[in-house]
C-alpha cells in the first residue's frame, strides 16, 4: 500500500470534511430519498435516482476518508528541520524566469493538493524537481506545456 502523506492542515481539513459528510450531508440525502420515495413510482422518479446517486457518492467518500485518515502519516511543516532544503510540507517561493513573476507553492500530499491555493502534489513535476534543492538553486521542470525554468528564492516550513 502506498504511503499517504498529509500536512497537519490537510489532515484537519479532511477530518472536517468527514464530519460534515456524516453529520450534515448523509442525513440530508437520507431525507431527500425519503421525500422522493413519497412521490410514488420509483422507476420513473428522477429525484429518487439523483438522491440515490448522491448517497452513493457520500458513502464512498466517507469510506475513503475513514480508511485513509487512520493510516496517514501526518507531518507538521513547522517542526521540520530540513536545513533549508525543499522537503514534503515546505513552502517554496520561486522566480519564474519566463514570466518574471514570483510564485509560491507548498508541497503537500495528493489528497490535499489545490493549485488555486498554491498547494502542489508531491508527485507533480514541479514538486519532484524541487525536492532536495536549496535556496538560490535553479531548476528546470519538464511540464506538460514544455520546459519551465525557476530559481528558488526562499524555502520555509510553516
Amino acid at each position: 500500500m502506498n504511503r499517504i502523506l498529509l500536512t497537519t492542515k490537510g489532515a484537519e481539513k479532511l477530518r472536517a470534511e468527514l464530519k460534515k459528510l456524516k453529520s450534515e450531508d448523509r442525513p440530508a440525502v437520507i431525507e431527500a430519498i425519503a421525500e422522493a420515495r413519497a412521490h410514488g413510482d420509483l422507476s420513473e422518479n428522477a429525484e429518487y435516482s439523483a438522491a440515490k446517486e448522491q448517497q452513493g457518492f457520500i458513502e464512498g467518500r466517507i469510506r475513503e476518508l475513514e480508511a485513509m485518515l487512520p493510516s496517514a502519516e501526518i507531518i507538521d511543516p513547522s517542526t521540520l528541520d530540513a536545513q533549508g532544503r525543499v522537503v514534503f510540507g515546505s513552502t517554496v517561493e520561486l522566480f519564474d524566469e519566463e514570466t518574471d513573476a514570483e510564485v509560491t507553492y507548498q508541497i503537500v500530499g495528493d489528497q490535499e493538493a489545490d493549485l488555486e491555493h498554491g498547494q502542489i502534489s508531491l508527485g507533480s513535476p514541479i514538486a519532484r524537481a524541487l525536492i532536495g534543492k536549496e535556496e538560490g538553486e535553479e531548476i528546470t521542470v519538464l511540464a506538460p506545456g514544455g520546459e519551465k525554468h525557476y530559481e528558488i528564492l526562499k524555502v520555509s516550513y510553516i
